[in-house]
């Protein structure tokens, strides 16, 4: 075989590979455009909330967070805040202590949220409707339990609540912003654009509490519990649904430490929840027409957003020039505008309009940097998903602003 002819078998593979993962952007890219928030039911009760914060050595910002959770604008009997400590200062547990909430103290010798989660639970009464799961760091708008509440007049099973940035003050923590607010288009607008489920993102999520207490007690995983859950419940059929207007923010990374670590959990978590799915999930769709179960198996195997803008732009911009060296015919050069065309267009559909701004361009200079960062996490992912990765929040950033 002529040098050459390997050369138009491997770029075909190539091209093919990238334009499957940049369609399936595109899709949720332009899906998210026509979403609407469903318009909620007025409550006729208002049911009884318990508001879990799993934290591990958080003291810089779980006071903060407690001290927002119980100003939420709901009845006060109707609602509990449930801290779980582990390996806090004795200081902090005194002034936890001090306050009208819940607090629960775990020690265990390898933490976990799931096992955090799943101590509270068994200590706590079993008379709340809602379980509403929190990160340490994120502060709920104070209509947030109202508006979790009236989604549940529908008689879901599970919501996600609006999560975005609390803090852009570096350029990583803009970026980071920005990479949130395209996956809550994707993968939440957009799956609920089309009737699939909305992602959970493990903090700012709602569920019937009854429903969650049980399923927790079978959930094993050490990193990303919330894509077990997802998994669990798409394929018994349970829709997720997700409320655009119920805001909660979240602390955004910032330096290149936290991110790596961040990103090393989330992609661990990622490539090992497509392994347990993928069978199943074809298995189902064939079986059952579980698109919604398919569909979050597919979104597990698909590279991150800035590794695919890097990766598309990068195989484009060689291909076209070896090309052109090569004389290779001109339907490969239109394939790979196309397929750069089609990423860019999905990530101006993606990006709110909030972001075109200075702010947001300043950052783009560090999106080189951010694109090495992903790549060296994805590359040392091995074994992630079996070890507890901590981010700390309320960190003092060291990165330029």
């Amino acid at each position: 075989m002529k040098v050459m002819e390997v050369y138009g078998i491997v770029q075909m593979i190539l091209l093919v590979l990238t334009a499957l993962a940049t369609v399936y952007f595109l899709l949720f890219a332009l899906s998210g455009l026509f979403y609407r928030d469903n318009k909620l039911k007025p409550a006729i009760i208002y049911r009884k909330v318990a508001v879990l914060i799993p934290a591990y050595k958080e003291d810089k910002v779980i006071l903060e967070a407690a001290v927002n959770a119980l100003e939420q604008d709901y009845p006060s009997d109707r609602f509990d805040v449930v801290v779980i400590a582990d390996s806090f200062k004795p200081e902090t547990l005194q002034s936890l202590d001090s306050m009208p909430l819940r607090l629960i103290e775990v020690h265990f010798e390898h933490s976990t949220k799931t096992k955090a989660l799943n101590r509270a639970m068994s200590l706590l009464p079993g008379d709340y409707d809602i379980a509403l799961v929190l990160d340490a760091d994120n502060l709920m708008e104070p209509a947030f339990l109202k508006k979790i509440n009236r989604a549940f007049e529908d008689k879901i099973m599970a919501v996600q609540g609006h999560r975005m940035a609390k803090n852009m003050n570096t350029r990583l923590a803009v970026l980071d912003a920005v990479s949130e607010e395209i996956n809550n288009h994707l993968f939440r607008k957009g799956h609920r654009a089309l009737g699939l489920s909305a992602g959970l993102i493990g903090s700012g999520m709602a569920f019937d509490y009854a429903f969650f207490k049980k399923m927790m007690l079978e959930i094993k995983a050490i990193g990303g519990f919330d894509k077990e859950i997802e998994l669990r419940m798409l394929h018994d059929g349970h829709r997720i649904d997700y409320l655009e207007d119920a805001v909660v923010l979240d602390e955004k990374v910032q330096n290149s430490e936290a991110f790596s670590v961040q990103r090393r959990r989330w992609l661990s978590a990622q490539f090992y929840y497509f392994g347990q799915a993928a069978c199943p999930a074809l298995r189902t769709l064939f079986t059952k027409g579980n698109l919604d179960f398919f569909f979050k198996a597919l979104q597990f195997i698909q590279p991150p957003r800035v590794l695919l803008l890097a990766l598309v732009m990068g195989e484009s911009f060689l291909f076209l020039l070896i090309n052109r060296l090569t004389a290779m015919p001109p339907a490969y050069t239109t394939a790979w505008l196309a397929v750069l065309g089609a990423c860019l267009l999905a990530f101006v559909f993606a990006v709110p309009l909030k972001f075109y701004n200075k702010q947001t361009a300043g950052a783009l200079l560090y999106l080189p940097k951010g694109m090495f960062l992903m790549l060296m996490s994805l590359l040392r992912i091995k074994g992630a998903n079996k070890t507890f990765l901590h981010t700390p929040h309320g960190a003092s950033d060291n990165e330029k602003k």
